[in-house]
């Protein structure tokens, strides 16, 4: 079943319900504004194969497009909506978007969009209007709310966060389905038992991969989906006894923020509706992760997997406890770990992980040369997000980092993620990062960054303690040399850090001091 079916069966069920509003979007209204723009779009003359760009907070007429498109055949690409222009700009024109949708709460850089992207014919803006763009209201408002006589299997083309470089498009072929024939969300069923009595909480952007994914795979299903309009730590837990959410996902960070929160706010909402917690986007630290599990019981569920679709792995509570820090076993593909080489490497050996598919199921949007550097030098069927890991003797992977944040000093490996989560287990740490940065002698030193728990002023004597801190558990080579501050972060809303942020403002000026523990930072 698909949405157009649940609008005859289930017409006004909440298909949507917006948490901070209490709005209500019923499958009727969503099958009929998303078949008004779907016609919308055809009359403009947009065929099969073609683009479109979503430029949007988490509103409520994101789904609508999104939907629009699915049955269209077309793609779709959802644009972080905390893009400034100029990077925003770059995503629109490099994937030949026909069409961009926006709102009023984008409006102060949607202002500067329309000489930036002349090749989007199109400009639509809901919730009103600004000089360069159509309201989209009444852009929509003459169109019938019919289904396309062929409703094409649309997809997503998304772009990469851009946390090591710039924004990557992810174009996989579209298949030969109509949309009411969709399969590639028989995973939420199988893996997370969604149902049509599903109330899924969806705490992050919907521009990123893995909430539209799986909000648009809880309407497949026929379920609720309660759409934060950004993360709160409380409120999460407040909505989940408001809602009795059965399913929900989330990144270590929003982890680390509810396990903060005081003891009396954790234990005064009833979660019991709870049944399934997913995790994903970033490595969890083990002690969150088994601090997780002692709250809410074995209802964790981690996969990992890249926008590029390329493989996949699956792991329960149960399988983590009994093997903490596994990312799981394939669930799409096999996977391989290799050196720089090519080479494959047998078990408990680090090395980039490759997934193996039939085929290469992805490519870079018009960059054939980043296509090609993710593919195996021997295996064109093989392909690698950059990431380092190991599998055990039974298959299941572990990841260390990515390559590209790998830390060489005095020719010795360096993985941060482990400082990283060594350092959040501090009471006075709210965030970490871990990088390398000039050492004349050793090419690179450790330094973390650190983003103070509420509360908590940063000074010499707390750089001291945190150093401290890590020498009880880390190896000697692994102890930061020194320790800056900053008021936040350069976190993205879905958990990814822009870490070459952070690495730029070191290595681009030489003269910074490694060894200071005043941060030119924040």
């Amino acid at each position: 079943m698909y949405l157009g079916e649940y609008a005859r069966t289930t017409p006004d069920k909440a298909a949507l319900i917006n948490a901070n509003s209490g709005e209500t979007l019923t499958y009727r209204e969503l099958d009929d504004r998303s078949n008004r723009f779907a016609q919308f779009l055809y009359a403009q003359g947009l065929r099969r194969g073609d683009h479109i760009a979503l430029f949007m907070e988490n509103n409520m007429r994101f789904l609508e497009v999104a939907w629009a498109a699915s049955r269209s055949g077309l793609y779709l690409t959802a644009v972080n909506r905390y893009l400034t222009a100029d990077e925003a700009a770059y995503v629109i024109d490099d994937s030949q978007s026909q069409v961009v949708v926006t709102s009023m709460a984008c409006a102060a850089v949607a202002r500067e969009l329309p000489p930036k992207i002349p090749g989007c014919r199109l400009r639509v803006m809901v919730d009103g209007t600004v000089a360069g763009w159509e309201s989209y209201e009444q852009a929509v408002s003459g169109y019938p709310a019919q289904p396309l006589e062929d409703e094409w299997l649309g997809d997503t083309m998304l772009y990469s966060s851009g946390t090591t470089g710039r924004p990557k498009g992810i174009k996989r072929p579209l298949l030969d389905l109509k949309v009411f024939e969709e399969t590639r969300r028989r995973d939420i069923v199988t893996h997370y038992g969604f149902t049509n009595e599903t109330i899924y909480l969806s705490p992050a952007p919907m521009y990123h991969a893995a909430p539209l994914c799986y909000v648009m795979g809880t309407q497949f299903q026929g379920g609720t989906v309660v759409m934060m309009e950004k993360f709160d730590a409380l409120e999460t837990l407040r909505l989940i006894q408001r809602h009795r959410v059965t399913h929900s996902q989330f990144v270590p960070t929003m982890f680390v923020r509810m396990l903060r929160l005081p003891e009396e706010d954790r234990r005064r909402f009833d979660l019991s509706s709870h049944q399934v917690a997913i995790h994903a986007a970033a490595p969890c630290p083990v002690e969150i992760k088994r601090q997780m599990i002692e709250w809410w019981g074995p209802i964790l569920r981690e996969y990992y997997a890249g926008t590029e679709g390329n493989g996949s792995t699956y792991i329960t509570s149960e399988e983590w406890l009994e093997r903490p820090g596994s990312v799981g076993r394939a669930h799409t593909g096999i996977v391989h770990i290799c050196d720089d080489e090519g080479h494959e490497l047998p078990p408990g050996e680090i090395g980039l992980v490759y997934f193996e598919r039939d085929e290469m199921p992805f490519a870079y949007h018009n960059d054939p040369e980043k296509t090609s550097a993710a593919q195996h030098p021997v295996h064109p069927n093989w392909s690698a997000l950059g990431d380092v890991g190991h599998l055990d003797v039974d298959g299941y992977l572990f990841l260390t980092d990515r390559k590209s944040f790998m830390i060489i000093s005095g020719g010795v490996n360096i993985y941060p993620q482990a400082i990283e989560d060594a350092l959040v287990m501090h009471p006075s740490v709210g965030d970490v990062a871990v990088i390398g940065v000039p050492n004349a002698d050793m090419g690179e030193e450790v330094k973390a960054i650190v983003e103070p728990n509420s509360g908590i002023v940063p000074n010499d004597e707390l750089a001291e303690e945190l150093i401290a801190f890590a020498r009880t558990k880390l190896a000697g080579y692994m102890i930061p040399r020194s320790i800056d501050f900053i008021d936040a972060l350069p976190r993205l809303p879905t958990g990814k850090l822009y870490k070459r942020l952070l690495r730029d403002q070191y290595w681009q000026d030489q003269r910074t001091n490694p060894t200071s523990g005043q941060a030119p930072l924040g």
